[in-house]
């Protein structure tokens, strides 16, 4: 089904081109209806389009440190919460509980501590009466012995019970901070701009896996995280201006600067898998703060930003639409002259691209349209910059698109009419 479609496509475009060429040639010298302007020295904002939404620059997620039954909550969606103000009570029973148990642990704990000191000391007054008597010979050196290692196992006791108490004090600590952790308070002031959970609800705990009970945002500081095209990422740089566009928000204009450009391409829905996929837009995030944003900018709103990337005030420029491509053989078949690259009026070669393209513009001489190699730079959303090829004040075709496009011919006849508005298919809406 496919190659019969392919099959049936070329053969229109065949029929299509030889109607074409019979159009021309039983027309003979008839001059071709267009229209033309001046090349001049305008400004050119060059700008890049992107969508996005509106997100807090600074946003904290709270999630508990401890699992328990949410019993209290301080706060609802949309409070202004300041840093330290109390949010969330978790249950406390089993954590107080614990605590209380490891009192009583350490307890035990510094009481073993004690009698082990106590034997200690008393193995070591034994070690010194064994010496003495020893010395006088009263006694054999196997009690001096056995005296040296009573002392040495008590004193062995006392750092393990030593060890044991520290242990103790360190449980009790923990235990207290898990107590403490029961209660959650704002770590920065802000607004509450997402409630997760209600009161009655489990809260896992952040060290199992993330359970956020609710964000609390700075929304004096906002952002436009803007999703580029690969293609246009290349031309954006840090502190570019944008004009920011809300959609809750049509009559009004934000402005900002690019502050943050991605160094990595986003990952699709699909994450990894889905970015093989060759039809898969590679897309950047780029980050724009945006200036003084009112008090009705929310989080999440759906916002589009023109990013002015560069500005010249005084470029030779022509409409977009005037610029075109030939082939070498189109540009050698209209001048009727048989030459390897073919030539423009002046006598000077056309040069073509590694894809076999000439970029042109059609000049205006004597009645005829004359193909004109140029090079282009920046370009806006009607204007595009000539920086070779062309001078201010020459006469450039502009129209119609399809004349441009296709129709015209080096050194072809033309006519002006400079009052005829284009009506049919072959228009800006074709161009688009």
């Amino acid at each position: 089904m496919k190659k019969k479609t392919v099959v049936i496509t070329a053969g229109v475009v065949a029929i299509a081109a030889v109607l074409a060429g019979l159009a021309w040639r039983t027309r003979g010298e008839k001059p071709m209806e267009v229209r033309t302007t001046d090349a001049s020295l305008q400004q050119i904002v060059e700008r890049i389009n992107a969508t996005g939404k509106i997100q807090p620059r600074t946003q904290v997620k709270i999630s508990a440190d401890v699992s328990a039954r949410i019993m209290r909550l301080g706060v609802r969606e949309g409070d202004r919460v300041e840093a330290g103000q109390f949010l969330v009570e978790l249950d406390r029973e089993a954590y107080l509980a614990a605590v209380e148990s490891s009192q009583a642990n350490v307890r035990s704990a510094e009481s073993g501590v004690t009698l082990a000191h106590e034997n200690m000391l008393q193995a070591e007054r034994e070690l010194r009466r064994a010496r003495e008597i020893v010395a006088r010979g009263l006694d054999s050196q196997a009690r001096l012995d056995a005296a040296d290692a009573g002392f040495k196992v008590e004193s062995a006791r006392y750092e393990a019970a030593r060890g044991d108490a520290a242990r103790a004090r360190a449980a009790l600590k923990q235990s207290r901070d898990s107590l403490a952790k029961t209660s959650i308070f704002a770590p920065m002031g802000g607004v509450v701009t997402e409630l997760r959970r209600k009161q009655g609800e489990i809260a896992i705990g952040s060290q199992f896996q993330e359970d956020v009970i609710l964000v609390i945002s700075d929304l004096s500081v906002m952002e436009a995280q803007l999703d580029v095209d690969e293609n246009d990422i290349v031309r954006i740089t840090l502190s570019d201006t944008a004009e920011v566009d809300v959609d809750a928000m049509p009559e009004r204009k934000l402005s900002g600067k690019v502050y943050e450009i991605a160094s990595s391409a986003k990952l699709p829905a699909g994450g990894a898998q889905a970015a093989q996929s060759q039809n898969q837009k590679t897309e950047f995030l780029v980050k724009v703060a945006v200036d003084e944003p009112p008090p009705e900018l929310r989080p999440g709103m759906t916002a589009a930003a023109d990013i002015i990337t560069e500005t010249r005030p005084k470029a030779l420029s022509v409409p977009i639409q005037c610029v075109t491509v030939r082939t070498l053989e189109q540009l050698k078949e209209d001048t009727g002259k048989d030459t390897d690259s073919g030539s423009d009026s002046s006598g000077s070669a056309f040069t073509a691209d590694e894809d076999g393209f000439v970029q042109i513009v059609f000049v205006l001489q004597d009645g005829k349209a004359l193909a004109r190699q140029v090079t282009t730079g920046i370009q806006s959303d009607r204007l595009i910059e000539v920086t070779s090829g062309l001078q201010a004040g020459e006469t450039v075709i502009s129209g119609s698109y399809r004349a441009i496009s296709r129709d015209l011919h080096h050194g072809g006849a033309v006519r002006v009419n400079n009052e005829r508005k284009d009506t049919d298919k072959d228009t800006d809406a074709e161009q688009t």
